[in-house]
């Protein structure tokens, strides 16, 4: 015990292991995993790969669809189709994504066999290389990335609803339709780019969230990530490997966000040109 005490430096006051964490991390030193037996960072890297997979996969579904559901549900309002996207949004917006995901399962993995239930790649089957490899990757990316786009995507129908809802009203939408724009070129052109501005904010807001919810989703359905990586290093008590994942995780939001600032600012050009 003692022996693993000073390999660890725990046989040191905090304040001290402190210190030495931070000279480590100016190298680059994320520490080493007592667990695995590997270097934190090795780990990390070989993670995170699937997570931003799982993550970029889920938030493009979660945006294509969920605007154009609210698109159709702004352009047809009061109507049948109306109601029909807003009560399937409350739905997504309410089921929890641990159920979501096991009712998915049970669905299209037990019943209709259409897709596997846990992992990322079947075990001895093609490579990644080849054609095959890729549509096997895909059949296990179906069920997580639809299962963790399922809230977001119901927080993006109401967001784009109600945001394209306030621009039909405003000045330049009707001088649009007084120089005899069509209605579908009315409702693209200007509308929905508008509308789309609080729908990048928001999404900006919840990366966040997003790989917290990662957390879930990958320990559902075994998708080797750094959701998984980080609950198996919870129950493990393997804090050097939680540290790396926690700081990894921050400066992937961080560029995340800075990416949403430059969309932002192609979205609407007096951004980028410092106008108010």
């Amino acid at each position: 015990m003692e022996e693993l005490r000073r390999q660890f430096n725990l046989d040191q006051p905090a304040l001290a292991v402190f210190g030495q964490y931070l000279q480590n991390l100016v190298h680059l030193n994320l520490g080493f995993s007592y667990r695995h037996g590997m270097p934190v960072a090795d780990l990390v890297l070989e993670r995170v790969g699937p997570t931003l997979l799982l993550m970029l996969a889920s938030i493009a579904l979660a945006l294509v669809v969920g605007v154009l559901l609210g698109v159709v549900s702004a352009r047809y309002r009061g109507s049948w189709l109306d109601e029909a996207i807003s009560t399937l949004s409350t739905l997504g917006f309410a089921t929890p994504v641990f159920w979501a995901g096991l009712m998915l399962i049970v669905l299209f993995s037990v019943h209709l066999r259409w897709l596997p239930a846990s992992g990322m790649q079947t075990i001895g089957g093609p490579p990644l290389s080849s054609v095959a490899g890729w549509t096997d990757l895909l059949r296990h990316l179906a069920l997580p990335a639809l299962t963790l786009s399922f809230f977001y995507l119901s927080v993006y129908v109401r967001i784009t609803r109600s945001a394209m809802l306030e621009v039909y009203g405003l000045d330049f939408v009707r001088t649009a339709r007084a120089k005899g724009l069509s209605e579908l070129r009315v409702s693209i052109r200007h509308v929905l780019r508008n509308a789309l501005l609080p729908v990048v904010t928001i999404t900006g807001l919840q990366l966040g969230s997003l790989l917290g919810g990662s957390i879930v989703v990958e320990t559902v359905f075994s998708w080797p990530g750094l959701g998984r990586l980080a609950f198996d290093a919870v129950f493990q008590r393997d804090i050097n490997l939680l540290l790396g994942i926690f700081l990894f995780s921050s400066l992937l939001v961080v560029l995340m966000n800075l990416a949403i600032d430059v969309l932002y600012a192609f979205l609407d050009p007096r951004i980028a040109g410092g106008r108010p």
